[in-house]
């Protein structure tokens, strides 16, 4: 950015809303002399910075590439709507928070994908950043740009916009991919040649150097790489040693509000249940446990460098970490004088620890989440939920009596095979639960019950058994809607739903081919962005992109597929065989559920990887059934 540029930036911070979001210099921000490395690194998360300044992935991976002498990350967050228009207008160009470096001066630009309706920011930063939108109009003074993050495990949607996708742990590749980027630049090579062998790099996608092919009726027919160098199945990459992994003990402490404002301690990666409805349950095995050593040194770096008062222990379940009655105990005693804070997202219900509970109430409340899902037990054994009613009050009664008055429980509707019945059990469940606080003597209970349930629509996701499955039309979860408002109009009890337009597009993309980057394309085109705020979202905006490409959302949403069908994600290898997730699936359809491979390896595929601790268990418990291995 130009002394020009600089200065109408100055002028712009004085008429936005939330300047402080654009102005970097955050304490323990990372500002490297521009001309001190070789490798410029933009970090560009496709949302806003209240989101991004949330979100760990982004803290590891700035903290892992400025570990590396010769490459600086600097971060780029997607502006909001009133900052981007007066960019446009003045003619400045997106920037990094670090340096304020336009996005076009960068060697390269990584984008992490979170949720598939932040991709038209993707669009609109590159486009703001001076930078392509398209890779094939990128020459060869133009960044090498690569995503990753969970939706980068169906990269089609993207591959008009994207050079490189980083498929699984990111700590795990980051270094290689840019030091092949570095080498490449170094040595003059053409842009293809540098792709080429960024393709070579195991867990990397290069999808120039794939070709789709389409049968008269609109499913996939082949997919094949054209190019000796792109191997034809991408095995995703996996951190084995989560305690040696690189962590970050310093990061940047924003000035303004963000999501959550704290200091975060990821206690493990991965998860042993198998719901089928989950997404990362699959991606992120096998589970990796975080040393309850190294994690209190990160706490006790973090908090100094900090001076937070809050620590969240992170990780898809965990309630499941081998240590955390003794990992909670050891980091409130370190830190009883220092009146630090503990939460714990992501508890399950069957294993919330009252003593866990009672521990981390002592310096300060947090919320109570749980996350039934479901409303009968039919239900939750079709999406192999693993808890049970008596679970759930259980769990309810034990907060109560630790002084919690207010829950939320979290639940899907759409889920296949749902019927009436099992939306009229939300209601009794949620009656129950505000019982079980009533059962309770006054003495023992703190005032003022609440409890809040919210009903999400089910979006069924690439790598789970559901990924066949059809979503619900937007009528049929209107519908649903309408008799959860009934049912749910209990005294003491709140309800909130999600917008099925919104949900609808989720599924299309994320279970999307290539040619569902032209209606991503179009729809940015027709004025899209910031799709994950319901001031923005312009649903009828994007159904004129669809009838443009002559595409049909219903084609992708609404549809079951058929396990013969070609998958546009069938290329890549998340560790977890696309048979056992077809065996997972007709065991849904029969009410069946499967073990915790904690309790006994299912045979998810894993084994034949080397890296699942689980293959291997000592005899199940008496009290769970024994269940034989799912694989021949």
């Amino acid at each position: 950015m130009n002394d020009a540029e600089k200065a109408r930036l100055e002028e712009l911070l004085e008429k936005v809303q939330k300047p402080a979001q654009y102005i970097g210099g955050e304490m323990n921000a990372v500002q490297k002399p521009w001309d001190s490395v070789k490798t410029h690194f933009a970090f560009c998360f496709p949302d806003t910075y209240e989101i991004a300044m949330s979100h760990l992935g982004m803290k590891i991976l700035y903290h892992l590439i400025n570990g590396k002498e010769d490459a600086a990350c600097e971060r780029v967050c997607m502006p909001c709507a009133d900052m981007a228009d007066l960019m446009r207008k003045e003619n400045v160009p997106l920037f990094s928070l670090e340096s304020r470096a336009a996005l076009n001066h960068f060697e390269i630009i990584g984008f992490t994908l979170q949720y598939e309706m932040s991709f038209t920011n993707i669009l609109e930063m590159l486009d703001l950043g001076r930078v392509p939108v398209l890779a094939a109009d990128r020459t060869e003074g133009d960044p090498i740009v690569v995503a990753g993050g969970p939706c980068a495990f169906n990269p089609e949607p993207l591959t008009p916009f994207i050079d490189a996708f980083m498929i699984g742990d990111g700590e795990d590749v980051m270094h290689e991919l840019v030091d092949c980027i570095r080498d490449g630049r170094e040595a003059g090579k053409p842009r293809l040649d540098i792709l080429r062998a960024l393709a070579g790099l195991e867990g990397v996608y290069v999808p120039c150097l794939y070709e789709a092919t389409y049968h008269e009726d609109g499913t996939l027919a082949s997919f094949s790489p054209t190019d000796p160098a792109a191997p034809a199945v991408v095995k995703k990459r996996v951190v084995k040693d989560l305690s040696a992994a690189i962590y970050p003990d310093s990061i940047p402490v924003p000035y303004t509000e963000i999501v959550h404002d704290r200091m975060v301690l990821e206690i493990m990666r991965g998860c042993t249940r198998g719901c089928r409805f989950c997404q990362a349950g699959v991606l992120y095995r096998p589970v990796r446990e975080r040393s309850m050593e190294r994690l209190l040194e990160l706490a006790d770096k973090l908090q100094k460098s900090t001076g937070y008062e809050e620590m969240s222990l992170s990780s898809l379940s965990s309630g499941d970490y081998s240590c955390l009655p003794e990992l909670i105990r050891a980091l409130m005693d370190q830190y009883k004088d220092k009146r630090v804070s503990v939460s714990l997202p992501s508890m399950r219900i069957d294993n919330i620890v009252k003593q866990s509970l009672e521990e981390t109430q002592k310096v300060k409340k947090s919320g109570l989440t749980l996350a039934p899902e479901a409303g009968t037990q039919r239900l939750r054994d079709v999406i192999n939920k693993g808890v049970t009613e008596n679970d759930l009050i259980r769990a309810v009664t034990d907060a109560f009596e630790c002084g919690w008055s207010s829950v939320k429980l979290y639940f899907m509707m759409g889920l296949p095979t749902e019927t009436d019945e099992d939306l009229q059990g939300i209601g009794r469940l949620a009656k129950k639960v505000v019982d079980a606080y009533y059962a309770l003597p006054k003495e023992k209970r703190a005032k003022g019950v609440r409890v809040t349930c919210s009903a999400s629509v089910f979006v069924p996701k690439p790598f789970t058994p559901f990924q066949w499955a059809p979503q619900d039309t937007i009528e049929q979860v209107r519908e649903k809607q309408a008799a959860l408002r009934q049912y749910l109009k209990l005294k003491c009890v709140n309800f909130n739903w999600h917008e099925s337009p919104l949900s609808m597009l989720e599924a299309c993309i994320c279970r999307g081919d290539r040619r569902m980057g032209r209606v991503i394309y179009e729809a940015w085109k027709l004025g899209c962005r910031l799709d994950g705020w319901s001031e923005h979202f312009r649903f009828d905006l994007w159904m004129k992109a669809f009838e443009a490409c002559g595409l049909d959302p219903a084609f992708y949403a609404y549809r079951e597929r058929p396990y013969d069908e070609l998958l546009p994600w069938q290329f890549i290898d998340a560790g977890v065989s696309q048979r056992y997730l077809m065996l997972e699936n007709e065991r849904a359809k029969a009410d069946k559920t499967t073990r915790d491979c904690r309790h006994g390896c299912n045979g998810c595929g894993l084994q034949s990887w080397g890296v699942c601790d689980f293959v291997e268990h000592p005899p199940l418990k008496d009290k769970e059934p024994a269940q034989a291995p799912i694989f021949d």
